[in-house]
């Protein structure tokens, strides 16, 4: 009988180490400590951090879409980040700039180069371009090979000898990437409609007197300065 116990509570108290053991790993690495990540969100999904207050992706398929439009966005907004700080670091204007010549009726330029092209063109142009990339990354049925088509686009050969672990690690990286430029983004946008001048010139200013050029005092983030 004594051993029947001993073996009752040893099972108890294995059970109850392994029950810990399932609550530590289910808490590690989320976005608010302390918190439980949702039960759909099991870390499967590179930079998954069980962040969903709003039980957004509580459904599969929800799931699926939001994962594929915070990739495209985010890649999107890499690109555009980049593009925002390129225009002004080679001394061509700001990013505010840019579609002047679209409002006004001119010819686009790059890099200080103009083209003969009216936007009707460059509208055309770019809406072959995606649409007919983008019809032909919707017939993939596979929600990951959607958002990861791999394929010989890879000029800097990161994934080309990289195992599955590297590549997941690669594709949290982008993640995390991708959500940092998407809040650029913003922040390049609320700085231009407050103050009207690109982020490159924003931070010089800043640099130069932090204590008098700053989101307090540029007159429209903070109204009372």
């Amino acid at each position: 009988m004594n051993k029947t116990i001993g073996s009752s509570r040893f099972a108890k108290a294995s059970s109850r180490s392994a029950s810990a053991t399932h609550v530590a790993r289910a808490r590690k690495a989320l976005w608010y400590p302390g918190d439980d990540a949702p039960e759909y969100l099991d870390g499967s999904i590179p930079g998954d951090y069980g962040f969903d207050p709003f039980s957004l992706g509580k459904d599969k398929k929800n799931l699926e879409r939001f994962r594929e439009s915070e990739v495209i966005h985010g890649r999107w907004a890499m690109l555009g980040s980049l593009g925002c700080l390129a225009v002004e670091l080679t001394g061509n204007g700001n990013w505010l700039e840019a579609p002047k010549w679209a409002i006004e009726g001119a010819d686009p330029s790059y890099l200080g180069q103009s083209f003969p092209s009216g936007l009707p063109l460059i509208l055309g142009i770019q809406f072959v371009a995606m649409a007919g990339s983008e019809a032909f990354r919707q017939r993939e049925t596979d929600p990951m090979k959607r958002i990861y088509p791999g394929g010989s686009f890879d000029p800097l050969g990161y994934g080309k000898n990289a195992d599955a672990a590297k590549l997941e690690e690669l594709k949290t990286k982008e993640i995390k990437n991708g959500r940092l430029a998407m809040f650029s983004m913003a922040g390049y946008y609320a700085q231009g409609l407050a103050v009207g001048k690109g982020p490159i010139a924003c931070l010089q200013e800043h640099a130069a007197d932090p204590f008098h050029v700053n989101i307090a005092t540029n007159g429209v983030s903070v109204p009372i300065y």
